[in-house]
């Protein structure tokens, strides 16, 4: 029997989500995004890719409370992908995958986890093996995405936005991203080097929760020692003491295993701390 194996660096779902998540990453680093390129030139509506991705899109997204419409939509989705050309399917993933290389380090573009790791991986199966190949397996599969399509959990308010985002004219989605980035850029102007670095990183590493609780922890004994220099240039006792007793509460965040926005909030704020009593 054949064993059904899921490669990261084939799955449709996962190539654009790291996209995504590159043109973020380059966009907080003052970075032309080479991202951006490449998902104009892959992900646009005429390729093979654009429409797998609506497959794989489809069936992470949408939410029956029946079962047995969950199973249909799997057979409907599943359907439709076999009428893909093959051909030029496999050819644009090559090409992309092959650009990816020419501008990224391979490890380093995919060390993020991603979240529904287990369901993207069950879709590529689907659509990548033939029931005959394993029929066990492939029965695994289509029950995890049955379940997950048929599962009660409500859109998260972000996913909603992002829904009615992308179902919006080009010409709107266009000025909304002009108007996103000029925002960005305004609110995020001041911040220094390593105040881009903690944003960054938490882009990059969102769901990777041990190398995000590595970097926090990481970043403590820094802040600490960038304090500790402030400290001895300020003359009033009051604000010495104050100082030192926010030295001794960022040891909380030493053994920190499971990082919150908050979190990554008070160590920008921490840092802007550091930034006024610099000037002192």
């Amino acid at each position: 029997m054949k064993q059904l194996k899921h490669s990261k660096y084939r799955n449709t779902g996962i190539l654009f989500e790291m996209l995504v998540r590159q043109i973020a990453s380059d966009t907080l680093n003052n970075k032309k995004s080479k991202s951006i390129d490449l998902i104009k030139k892959y992900f646009n509506k005429s390729t093979e890719l654009s429409k797998e991705l609506e497959l794989y899109q489809t069936l992470m997204k949408e939410k029956f409370s029946v079962e047995s419409k969950a199973t249909q939509l799997v057979e409907a989705v599943v359907s439709t992908q076999r009428q893909l050309n093959r051909g030029n399917l496999n050819k644009q993933k090559y090409n992309l995958i092959r650009d990816i290389q020419k501008n990224y380090i391979v490890e380093e573009f995919f060390k993020s986890n991603i979240n529904n790791y287990k369901e993207l991986a069950s879709i590529y199966k689907l659509f990548e093996y033939q029931v005959a190949d394993n029929p066990a397996e492939i029965i695994k599969v289509r029950s995890t995405l049955v379940e997950h399509i048929a599962s009660k959990d409500k859109p998260k308010a972000e996913e909603v936005q992002l829904n009615e985002f992308t179902n919006q004219e080009k010409d709107i989605r266009l000025l909304s991203y002009k108007l996103l980035v000029d925002k960005f850029n305004t609110k995020y102007s001041n911040l220094n080097s390593p105040q881009k670095n903690i944003l960054r990183e938490y882009i990059n590493n969102v769901n990777n929760t041990v190398a995000l609780s590595t970097f926090v922890q990481g970043e403590v004994p820094k802040l600490q020692e960038a304090i500790k220099k402030c400290v001895t240039k300020i003359d009033d006792k009051v604000t010495k003491i104050k100082l030192t007793e926010t030295i001794s509460l960022l040891d909380k965040m030493k053994t920190i295993k499971s990082v919150k926005d908050n979190h990554i909030l008070s160590l920008l704020r921490y840092y802007e701390l550091v930034k006024e009593l610099k000037k002192i």
